[in-house]
């Protein structure tokens, strides 16, 4: 059994986006919920895993319930994963694919060694440094993006802050569409 063009596409972007949740996937799909997403990717992508063994399975949830592909799925649909760990051993990211919004909040935050700031310190820094004007909530969805990318950690004060979890200088963002 061969993929349709839809699952593919669909797949590619839990590939990209991992590690995700639902609720990206639902924007990136525009589907109504995140139920929805679940209902696919159960209907759509697990029937694939039962119908064809040898395909293996393409996406599983990891121990905090984030969507992951397997190889199997980056090597089917032919897309680089949303990140990249460095072969050194150390286990940190060493690449990203992130949306432009993020790529500007990882220019703008703190680095590892400096102190963190609160999810309105960095909305004014994008605004500073890019005259941009996201939404407060797009920014604190962003920042929470970056942490499951493992390339940004919070710290919880009277409000959760935020700063690199890793040196910019060697990690490669790639923006994605």
């Amino acid at each position: 059994m061969t993929l349709s063009d839809e699952v593919r596409e669909r797949l590619a972007d839990v590939v990209e986006l991992q590690p995700t949740k639902n609720s990206e996937l639902q924007e990136r799909w525009g589907l109504e919920s995140g139920s929805e997403v679940h209902h696919y990717l159960e209907d759509e992508l697990g029937e694939f895993y039962f119908l064809e063994d040898e395909l293996g399975e393409y996406y599983f949830r990891d121990d905090n319930s984030l969507i992951r592909a397997t190889a199997e799925a980056a090597d089917l649909v032919d897309v680089e994963p949303g990140v990249q760990v460095a072969d050194d051993g150390d286990g940190a990211t060493s690449a990203v694919r992130v949306p432009e919004l993020q790529a500007r909040i990882l220019e703008v935050l703190p680095g590892k060694d400096e102190r963190s700031q609160s999810v309105v310190a960095t909305l004014h820094d994008l605004r500073e440094a890019y005259e941009i004007d996201p939404d407060v909530e797009d920014v604190r969805s962003g920042l929470q993006s970056l942490r499951r990318k493992d390339v940004v950690e919070v710290e919880y004060r009277t409000v959760p802050t935020f700063r690199l979890a890793v040196d910019l200088e060697g990690l490669e963002v790639t923006i994605s569409d």
